[in-house]
């Protein structure tokens, strides 16, 4: 299966010609579309519709995750009932299973990495953003056990290690992601782990166990080449 990813689209007006061009290209190129969040700007339907009507015209099978701008409005709910009524396959802690690929997603949450990973310990607040983080984790996990394929891809759009956010300013690091969705990646297994969030970041790295990751922000592939929309990836 090939693969097209990205992430962090920010659709608007100002971008959705040039987008509707870069991204056309993925109905030659790929067999799937992965999107691994932030697709609008401030999370209102009215951003989501008219990127719906480009995903559409692609004709290409599309997996998608939300992202942090994507839950701005807290309308992520009609967000995700408008894709999944354009015939989009929303991962939210969820799984989904096409042509011996298994997919797994959800959207993730931050906390740090490694020895650097933040802890339920202290005041109530910190408590409750530690629960957000772990209940992320969990809910990736929930989507994994469910996936019966030898193939599997991880789609989040926070990142998992510390390596693809290499590039951001050290000091918003926890906030790029968190390690936790590593340990339940490497304690399943996957093939692949597509990201976003991370917009100056690095574009490939692994976990502990050696699972491949990529950040694909949109971003990061158009420093590379001004007019990529995607990245392509055989599973």
């Amino acid at each position: 299966m090939r693969i097209a990813a990205t992430a962090d689209l920010h659709f608007s007006p100002t971008n959705q010609a040039v987008l509707r061009d870069q991204l056309s290209k993925a109905r030659d190129e790929a067999d799937v579309l992965v999107l691994a969040g932030d697709l609008t700007n401030y999370g209102k339907p009215e951003e989501m519709d008219p990127l719906l009507n480009a995903l559409l015209r692609l004709r290409v099978p599309t997996i998608a995750v939300l992202g942090n701008h994507d839950y701005e409005s807290g309308q992520e709910q009609e967000l995700m009932k408008m894709m999944t009524g354009a015939g989009i396959k929303v991962l939210d802690g969820s799984a989904y299973e096409r042509d011996g690929v298994g997919f797994a997603g959800t959207k993730g949450f931050v906390g740090g990495f490694g020895r650097g990973m933040l802890t339920a310990f202290g005041e109530r607040e910190i408590k409750e953003f530690v629960r957000a983080s772990i209940d992320e984790a969990l809910k990736l996990e929930r989507g994994l056990s469910q996936l019966r394929t030898a193939k599997r891809v991880v789609v989040v759009h926070y990142s998992p290690i510390a390596a693809t956010v290499n590039g951001e300013a050290p000091e918003i690091f926890p906030f790029m992601g968190t390690s936790r969705l590593a340990e339940v990646i490497d304690r399943h297994g996957a093939d692949l782990v597509v990201h976003g969030h991370a917009h100056h970041g690095t574009p490939d790295g692994q976990t502990t166990a050696g699972v491949p990751v990529h950040n694909v922000a949109i971003t990061l592939l158009q420093a590379q080449q001004p007019s990529a929309a995607y990245r392509i990836f055989d599973v």
